[in-house]
């Protein structure tokens, strides 16, 4: 690179530098808020998730969750996963999730005002190499390691942000008479004008996948005073829908409930800037006014008054960003049902001629939407794919029941080839949320969700087994129906109180994944597996003395006895499961 600019003249030379230093502080800007909004998601993520699912009681306060965890954790698309996950687990309604999305997009404003912040008169580059100092002291001190890396996101950004605007002035495009005619050719009063800056926003933002970058190139270009202040807000209102259009395109693969959250997100946006168009000038003056910017300040005035006047357009920005948001909501709070109806009837539910889940091939609920790309968040999507893999299992146990039950070979035939099926799903079930695990396990993680990802891996590996035991008591019952022979009457009230039991213990399994384990105490899944040994030790005694007493054959027996040995193995693992959501 040395060598390339060597060989080129000095005008040359100091653009190709200027254009790689641009760059180069855009990339250090979005890494150091990646690395923020990740970190902060470590160190607080359980607790957000709790907030999120108890704080969303009415429009109001689910809108409030949303302002309140989307400026913690500075990533709107983070809060939207979270909301998309309650949605999907049956913990908040679409209507909930609208109001917190609303919230969302007031959150996602502080980042604007925090950039504002790297574009006034004060360097904030004199408070970065501090920051670094503290950071790197704090990692090597492992317990606070995590607010190092905070530290290490902020200071990166602002070093990005004070580059930025070093960058802006040294470019000097308030004095590059090209440029400024340039954007002289718009009419800044034209209504083409701003629809197409609003178009160009949006193309950007979907191209470089960062509504931040947008922004800080947008205050670059205003803060410089080479563009007017009506274009440059025309590319932030762009920015607004290129950044809905990146999280419906990423749903696309996604359950239905994440398509309408994302759609919802997309339709709040659009039709805050369809009325945003109609007071378009209106509402920038009076934001103008509230700053103290002067609209009509012109060159002429001198070139000290007029650059000191435009380096006020960053909180302009800013603040016009805030009150679009805030406007927006206040506006659309109050018909979050109608928008609610207009999203489902836009984003339908699969046709009932589809195959479910249950009988197609196999597809992850949770953890295969494309939104889902949060780590901290990923560890609860794969929770609620562990939750649904248990009750499938639980469905297996069931069908096995009316095997027992059934009387007509044909529907006989058909309940087998359902347990086949499910077995094999549960195999694939197993290996797929394994590798997810695997996957999410490898990002930077809280060594507490880390604890989380190894008691998971060892849930799904012992769900797994529930699965092969249930497939074990089909085949039982199968090798029974091919030798032509029944359990007896007595045998059959035995079998049947002992799957009364094991299917308590499946039932209290399935409400301590789903739950709370505060709420519940592995106590009471070791009292039913008590009961499950207890039971098996009586009629296994009992299976031999009828044997010897010749009240039915030894091949009867050895069904019988392999029927209640494996209903007391699938109580095993259920206590194993349990023993794992415990941490113990």
């Amino acid at each position: 690179m040395i060598g390339l600019l060597d060989w080129m003249d000095e005008g040359t030379r100091q653009t190709v530098t200027i254009a790689f230093t641009l760059l180069g502080s855009l990339a250090l800007l979005v890494f150091g808020m990646k690395m923020m909004s990740e970190t902060l998601q470590k160190m607080a993520g359980p607790q957000l998730r709790h907030v999120l699912g108890r704080m969303t009681t009415n429009r109001f306060t689910g809108m409030l969750t949303g302002v309140v965890v989307t400026s913690a954790v500075q990533s709107s698309t983070a809060t939207t996963v979270m909301t998309v996950s309650f949605v999907n687990a049956g913990l908040l309604t679409l209507a909930q999730a609208i109001s917190v999305i609303m919230g969302a997009n007031i959150g996602t404003t502080l980042t604007a005002w925090i950039m504002s912040a790297g574009f006034l008169s004060f360097n904030v580059t004199d408070f970065v190499w501090p920051a670094f100092v503290l950071a790197l002291i704090l990692i090597y001190r492992k317990s606070q390691a995590n607010f190092g890396n905070f530290i290490f996101g902020i200071a990166f950004m602002f070093l990005g942000l004070g580059t930025l605007r070093q960058t802006g002035v040294d470019m000097k495009l308030g004095e590059q008479q090209a440029v400024l005619d340039f954007f002289a050719s718009f009419d800044p009063h034209s209504f083409t004008t701003t629809i197409l800056f609003l178009l160009i926003g949006g193309i950007l933002t979907m191209c470089v996948q960062s509504s931040a970058a947008v922004m800080a190139i947008t205050m670059i270009l205003c803060s410089s005073g080479a563009l007017p202040i009506y274009q440059g807000i025309a590319l932030v209102m762009g920015e607004n829908i290129g950044t809905t259009v990146t999280s419906n395109l990423a749903a696309l693969t996604a359950s239905t409930q994440a398509r309408r959250a994302a759609f919802a997100h997309m339709f709040f946006n659009l039709f805050g800037v369809c009325w945003m168009l109609l007071v378009f000038h209106p509402f920038i003056d009076m934001v103008c006014n509230l700053v103290g910017y002067d609209t009509e300040l012109t060159r002429e005035a001198g070139e000290t008054a007029f650059l000191a006047n435009a380096a006020k357009l960053s909180v302009v920005l800013a603040a016009f960003h805030s009150c679009f948001n805030v406007a927006n909501t206040l506006i659309l709070i109050w018909f979050i049902p109608q928008i609610e109806k207009i999203v489902c009837k836009i984003i339908k539910v699969k046709s009932k001629g589809q195959k479910s889940n249950d009988e197609g091939p196999v597809k992850l609920q949770y953890i295969d939407g494309g939104l889902m790309h949060t780590p901290e968040i990923a560890v609860l999507q794969a929770q609620k794919e562990v939750v649904l893999f248990a009750e499938r299992t639980s469905k297996m146990f069931g069908m096995v029941k009316s095997m027992l039950e059934e009387n007509d070979e044909k529907i006989y035939e058909q309940i087998y080839e359902r347990v086949e099926k499910y077995e094999d799903i549960s195999d694939r079930m197993e290996v797929e949320i394994a590798t997810y695990l695997e996957r999410v396990s490898g990002e930077r993680l809280s060594d507490d969700t880390k604890g989380k990802i190894r008691m998971m891996m060892r849930q799904v590996g012992e769900i797994e087994s529930i699965g092969d035991s249930c497939y074990n008591l089909a085949r039982t019952l199968k090798r029974l129906r091919q030798q032509h022979t029944e359990f007896t009457i007595q045998q059959l009230g035995h079998i049947q109180g002992m799957m009364a039991i094991t299917e308590e213990a499946l039932t209290q399994m399935n409400r301590v994944l789903s739950g709370r384990r505060e709420d519940y105490s592995v106590e009471d899944t070791y009292r039913i597996e008590n009961d499950i040994n207890l039971m098996r030790d009586k009629l296994k005694a009992d299976n031999i003395t009828a044997i010897n007493e010749q009240r039915y054959d030894y091949a009867l027996g050895v069904l019988y006895s392999d029927f209640i040995s494996e209903c007391e193995r699938l109580g095993d693992y259920v206590v194993n499961v349990v023993e794992a959501r415990f941490g113990k």
